[in-house]
Parts: structure tokens; C-alpha cells; sequence
């Protein structure tokens, strides 16, 4: 289903690639400083990216009654909603992982944080999915979900946002990164039995309230 509706990955691709670009006209050409900042800038890139796909995650089929299906279905709830972030993450965060080295390099990041860029990104980005999963099932049905679905995620994905780019800056400075990747794979192991379990109630609730 995402891939029928490709534009979105593409649009989520091209404002990843556009974010990112914008920033070296806003601080200047310098490439230390372009270096020093590039991990921040393609983490918030990156983590913005991904909610420009959220909202739509279930409201297809919340609109045209598919959910309801679902939600009857024998197949538990949460595998489907574990389902539907993988293909949301496959769509969206695999393309962002890919995209990042050509961009780290337009920052004028060291080699030396490029495997560790992707490392951290592909620890972190399922984490954002799944959190944004929660939040896309609590906005049906609401007005202006879009920004509701910000106020509501946003502050969750400040953890994954903090140790991913330590996890950067620490390859780049000669330190080890072994605590911040142990914190972004437990934050994977948490997000991924609750968040399917509290977006799978979301859900539910929604098909029941609508």
C-alpha cells in the first residue's frame, strides 16, 4: 500500500534532502562549523521527515471502514500495527538511512562518524515509527490532526534525538559509543511491545468512539 502511494516516500525523501541543504545558507559556508553541527541537523532532518508520513498511517483505513474489519479480525491488533511500521519504515526511515552519508558529506562531516551515523539512525528511526504510530492511531477522527500529532510525539522522540547524535559525536570525538547504542537498543525493545500494544488500543477505541 505505501509503495502504490509512492509520492509520499519521495516527499519525505526530497524534504529530508531540502532540510538539510537549507542549512549551511542559513550558518554560513564554514566547514568547521558545518562539521560540528552536521549529526544535529541530519537527526532533526531526519526526525521531522518521518512525521510528514504519520498522520496517514491509519486514517485510510479508519475513513473508508477497513479498520473496523481489522479490528474484528482473528489476527491480533498489534501485528497489524507492527505490520503497518514496518512498511512505514521501510517507506520512509530506510530511504532517510541511505540518504544521510551523501548529506553528511554536503556538512562536511569526518568519515569517521559516517558508520556510526547509520548505526545510530537504524537503531533509532524503527523507534520513531513506532512511536508516531501511537500518536497517528490517537488522532483519528480529530480535527487538525496534524499538529495534535506533533504536540503529542514530539517530546517522545527527544530521547531517540539526544543519544543518537551523542552516539555521532562520540565516533567523531574517539570516544566509545557502546552506552549511547545500548540506550538506543533499549529504547527499540521498550517502544516495540508497548507502543503496538498502546497504538492496537488507540485503535480500538477510535473504531468504537466513531
Amino acid at each position: 500500500m505505501a509503495f502504490r502511494q509512492g509520492f509520499d516516500s519521495v516527499m519525505v525523501v526530497m524534504f529530508f534532502i531540502l532540510a538539510v541543504i537549507l542549512f549551511p545558507f542559513g550558518v554560513g559556508p564554514e566547514g568547521n562549523i558545518l562539521a560540528r553541527i552536521a549529526p544535529g541537523v541530519i537527526w532533526v532532518a531526519a526526525l521531522l521527515s518521518t512525521m510528514l508520513s504519520l498522520e496517514r498511517l491509519f486514517q485510510t483505513d479508519f475513513e473508508d471502514g477497513s479498520l473496523e474489519l481489522l479490528v474484528l479480525s482473528p489476527v491480533p491488533l498489534e501485528v497489524v500495527v507492527v505490520a503497518r511500521v514496518i512498511g512505514h519504515w521501510l517507506t520512509t526511515g530506510l530511504p532517510l538511512i541511505i540518504a544521510s552519508p551523501l548529506l553528511a558529506v554536503f556538512l562536511n562531516m569526518h568519515a569517521d562518524g559516517y558508520p556510526m551515523m547509520l548505526a545510530a539512525l537504524a537503531l533509532g528511526t524503527p523507534t520513531l515509527s513506532l512511536i508516531g504510530a501511537v500518536g497517528a492511531a490517537l488522532i483519528l477522527g480529530a480535527r487538525r490532526g496534524g499538529v495534535l500529532l506533533s504536540l503529542l510525539v514530539l517530546p517522545l522522540f527527544i530521547p531517540v534525538l539526544i543519544f543518537g547524535v551523542s552516539a555521532v559525536d562520540a565516533a567523531l570525538g574517539g570516544f566509545s559509543v557502546k552506552a549511547q547504542l545500548l540506550i538506543l537498543g533499549a529504547l527499540f525493545l521498550a517502544a516495540a511491545p508497548l507502543c503496538s500494544w498502546a497504538a492496537a488500543a488507540a485503535l480500538r477505541q477510535a473504531v468504537e468512539s466513531s
